[in-house]
């Protein structure tokens, strides 16, 4: 549950959605961009979680929510500067679902959630459970971007939403990261 609801959180205003709706515009295959979109997150998040099973037994329980800590500090941190628009891949030329595929799953690997689904899969007896559920919670996201289109996605008060998730994410990563280091 933790995982869906940060990547949901996260994927507000993020460039990972805006690719969606400018793939689904251009593409005109709406239904094609999300599923393209849900692989390509859910591999990158399996990824992710499955770097965090491996440096869980190496860490303490201190350190994983540090690490978690960190994550959401960083992502909240990110979430005060505008997004950059993404490549909008129309020299791509590999076809409709390669393009959709890898445009959004070479986003997605380099996105601040990732960290947060390596950190979540460190803490977790089912490390597989962070990647299912960060790949649920950014087709929240992501499903009605690409279903609006770029136009009617920016129409949205992202820069509002992005700062208050940047707010929340920060609080919640400086509480965690007291709780780590036994400040409160």
């Amino acid at each position: 549950m933790a995982a869906l609801v940060a990547a949901a959180l996260a994927q507000i205003g993020d460039r990972t959605a805006w690719l969606a709706a400018i793939l689904a515009d251009r593409l005109r295959r709406t239904g094609l961009v999300i599923a393209m979109a849900a692989l390509a997150i859910l591999l990158a998040s399996s990824v992710a979680a499955a770097l965090g099973a491996v440096i869980a037994p190496r860490l303490t329980p201190n350190a994983q929510q540090l690490m978690l800590a960190l994550a959401l500090l960083l992502q909240g941190g990110g979430a005060f500067f505008p997004a950059k628009v993404p490549e909008r891949l129309d020299r791509w030329k590999i076809g409709a679902v390669a393009t959709a595929f890898l445009g959004l799953f070479i986003l997605t690997f380099g996105d601040g959630i990732q960290f947060i689904a390596l950190a979540l899969a460190a803490r977790s007896p089912v490390p597989a459970f962070a990647a299912i559920g960060v790949t649920l919670g950014s087709l929240v996201v992501i499903v009605p971007a690409a279903m609006m289109g770029e136009t009617a996605w920016h129409k949205l008060p992202l820069k509002t939403l992005r700062i208050a998730v940047g707010v929340l994410f920060l609080v919640t990563g400086v509480v965690l990261a007291l709780g780590a280091l036994r400040l409160v």
